[in-house]
């Protein structure tokens, strides 16, 4: 083993929110920002509001914006048409909610920086150290702005965002796809790349890919409901991975 790792991996495959950054709060209020001046005009003074605190959770972690602006309209019956992404922003198309709120994403991050987990930037400096290679995986279409305002850019060898996903029609998580194009990009078989995630889709997404190591980060969320969708080791960060004689056995 070698952070914890072993030792057939090559490359380390990270998710962003969630794993590397502390962004999910500005993603839910720019969504609720978005989401509350499209339903006060669909529904008027009385309507209800997107529940910031519930609401990322249960309709965008793991799904791609377009994805999540979909589900979520559907709960409220709410109909629009997917548009094109390069819709201007607005509550007109689906896609024109995603550029809007992106838009809305990126004022916060501008305004109010974005947190580090340092755990995992200690683990990808220690990984790169060890000859690793390190690729970001996210559906997240703002991913290089946001490691470029944590000053982590230049530490990964490969992105793939929401941007590269759209651009080579990737299926999001579950589904392995962002994450097998990643280990393609590195130059290497699934076999030899660990994924690090902390969703449950992301779980799903690293078993059926026959990723080689799959590590669930269960900063907020139980550790068996990630080991009941594949991870091979739950640690609370990765901290708990770095200089360990090896990651903790299944339950």
């Amino acid at each position: 083993m070698t952070l914890g790792l072993p030792a057939a991996i090559r490359a380390c495959l990270f998710d962003l929110d969630g794993v590397i950054t502390d962004t999910t709060s500005l993603h839910a209020a720019a969504w609720k920002e978005a989401f509350d001046m499209l339903l006060q005009q669909h529904e008027g003074e009385g309507f209800r509001p997107f529940a910031a605190d519930t609401g990322y959770d249960e309709f965008f972690d793991g799904r791609s914006s377009a994805e999540g602006v979909r589900c979520f309209l559907s709960s409220r019956g709410i109909q629009r048409p997917d548009g094109s992404p390069d819709d201007p922003p607005g509550p007109d198309t689906v896609y024109g909610l995603v550029r809007w709120k992106d838009s809305l994403f990126e004022a916060r991050t501008r305004s109010q920086g974005v947190h580090v987990h340092q755990d995992t930037m200690a683990y990808v400096m220690a990984a790169r150290d060890s000859g690793l290679l390190t690729a970001v995986v996210t559906s997240s279409a703002n991913c290089r702005e946001i490691l470029r305002a944590a000053r982590m850019e230049t530490l990964f060898d490969a992105w793939i965002d929401g941007v590269v996903a759209a651009s080579r029609n990737l299926r999001g998580k579950p589904h392995p796809d962002t994450f097998l194009a990643a280990a393609r990009d590195l130059g290497q078989h699934p076999a030899q790349c660990a994924v690090f995630e902390n969703a449950q889709a992301g779980m799903d997404a690293g078993r059926s890919g026959h990723f080689g190591w799959v590590v669930g980060v269960a900063r907020t969320v139980r550790a068996g409901a990630l080991y009941a969708h594949g991870a091979d080791v739950v640690v609370k960060d990765l901290g708990d991975l770095t200089g360990t004689p090896g990651p903790r056995p299944r339950p």
